[in-house]
């Protein structure tokens, strides 16, 4: 990146904050599903952020619209391969959007998914954002071979609150760019409890910057998870161009509800089979207590 550009993009990023400064809230959603009657800007976003996946998955009405929204997730380091496979089994049955999990997993989830709607979803640099863009470059490429489809990769935190901006672009870059070309969808987390709103709105804006398809809040690792302000601050940043996520302490319908109301496209949640039956209208097993990985640090 020349100079002029780094100026440039400084430039972008004073536009955004004062935008994002200036912009209203949007509204609150008080429906008591996630339905295109009552939320049609929150729905037409998701599928304009995602239209083939919710084409399989949101045709069947609330309780589909809510499993296509979740990546399904399981990221704690003591995961057995018994869970695993529990994971997969959960998303094959409920038609979630994904898997999430870590890179050593990816591989298994492919073939057990195999066959069925579910991608798999894997993380880089993860959970401190801390590694090179080198490393995250070739991490997504094995990622990707192994049979990911998605991306959430971790930003270097340090490098954003040191002010090097060309440095956490070509971070993000060394990710976006090998998810394009072998069409894998790349979600950049910005761990914004770590971050001041100016460095939220600068994260997503370097996001935007490298082609990123998605920004989202949180590891679930980090001093806090998803936060509807948040989610908010980041619609607006990024506006309809791209998706949204949310993750980290999303356990209940009530909480999904929240953050698509708040502009979430995307929601990262262990307790995916919990937050699908409670829209449904059943009765849910306890948080930690019937799933592979509810209630577990995500």
């Amino acid at each position: 990146m020349q100079n002029v550009d780094l100026q440039r993009l400084i430039q972008i990023i004073v536009e955004e904050v004062t935008a994002a400064a200036a912009a209203p809230s949007p509204a609150r959603c008080h429906c008591h599903s996630v339905l295109y009657e009552c939320c049609p800007d929150r729905i037409r976003a998701v599928l304009e952020a995602g239209a083939t996946r919710l084409g399989l998955h949101a045709s069947g009405g609330t309780a589909g619209t809510v499993a296509g929204m979740i990546d399904h997730t399981l990221l704690k380091p003591d995961a057995a391969r018994k869970d695993i496979e529990a994971l997969c089994r959960e998303a094959a049955e409920y038609n979630f959007a994904s898997v999430c999990v870590n890179p050593t997993w990816v591989a298994t989830c492919a073939q057990r998914l195999k066959g069925t709607s579910v991608v798999v979803c894997s993380v880089v640099g993860f959970p401190l954002g801390a590694t090179t863009p080198d490393t995250k470059h070739y991490e997504t490429r094995r990622a990707i071979f192994d049979g990911a489809r998605e991306i959430d990769m971790v930003i270097n935190v340090g490098a954003l609150k040191s002010g090097d901006l060309r440095l956490v672009e070509r971070d993000i870059e060394a990710v976006t760019t090998p998810c394009r070309e072998f069409g894998a969808l790349s979600k950049v987390i910005i761990e914004a409890a770590l971050l001041t709103d100016d460095e939220k709105v600068t994260a997503c804006t370097l996001a935007k910057a490298a082609a990123a398809d998605f920004v989202k809040t949180s590891t679930g690792f980090g001093p806090g998870g998803a936060t509807a302000a948040d989610v908010a601050l980041m619609r607006r940043v990024v506006g309809d161009q791209m998706g949204v996520k949310a993750a980290g302490g999303v356990r209940d319908l009530e909480g999904l509800k929240a953050m698509v109301a708040a502009g979430a496209t995307r929601v990262g949640a262990s307790a995916g089979v919990r937050i699908v039956q409670e829209s449904r209208g059943e009765n849910p097993p306890r948080p930690g207590s019937g799933q592979a990985a509810a209630g577990k640090g995500y």
